[in-house]
């Protein structure tokens, strides 16, 4: 028998393929025990409500992105720093699957659900957090100010990319053209630097 930390994960991981393949309406028990290859005992004994199963799905996924983004904002010092690859990792590759698609549609269920809300809000502060971290990494004026605007803009284009099946280069590109408009910062004299 499984851990019950292990068959938490796997509850989650099989409830977060279901929202990316059919949507939050296809999350039932039934569906999630046979996903997770766990008894229909299980899904109910580590998640009394859906509200839970579906909290706790969107901060799993939250709390794997911002270990796989702070690990990138960490390995890049200042002197070997490249923001294209950094751009690339933000992108993803091409690999663009379900599980990619199913923080979407919490984030939209988070929109009808204010419980979910503040799982939400953990998420985005996660990302603007970590959004700031590289922008001062790559030295760009008032990054706490443009973190968010980055973090939109990464989920505006992703959002995109779902929708269009637009190639992930594209928002390469757009992370790339972000850092070169971004506002130049003054000189000791006023003046701008560019």
């Amino acid at each position: 028998m499984a851990p019950a930390s292990e068959t938490r994960r796997n509850i989650i991981d099989a409830v977060l393929r279901i929202i990316g393949q059919d949507g939050i309406a296809a999350v039932t028990n039934r569906r999630i025990a046979k996903e997770a290859g766990v008894s229909l005992g299980s899904v109910t004994y580590h998640f009394a409500t859906q509200h839970a199963l579906l909290r706790e799905s969107l901060l799993h996924f939250v709390a794997e992105e911002t270990r796989h983004f702070t690990a990138l904002a960490d390995a890049c010092s200042d002197e070997d720093f490249d923001i294209g690859q950094a751009a690339e990792a933000v992108a993803g590759g091409n690999v663009f699957d379900s599980r990619h698609i199913a923080p979407f549609e919490l984030y939209v269920e988070a929109g009808r659900d204010e419980r979910l809300r503040a799982a939400a809000a953990e998420g985005f502060a996660a990302y603007d957090l970590l959004a700031g971290r590289i922008l001062t990494r790559l030295g760009v004026p008032d990054p706490e100010r443009l973190a968010g605007v980055a973090v939109d803009l990464v989920f505006g284009r992703q959002l995109r990319r779902l929708a269009t099946g637009a190639p992930a280069e594209e928002l390469v590109d757009t992370l790339l053209v972000l850092t070169r408009l971004a506002p130049a910062a003054p000189t000791p004299q006023g003046r701008q630097v560019t």
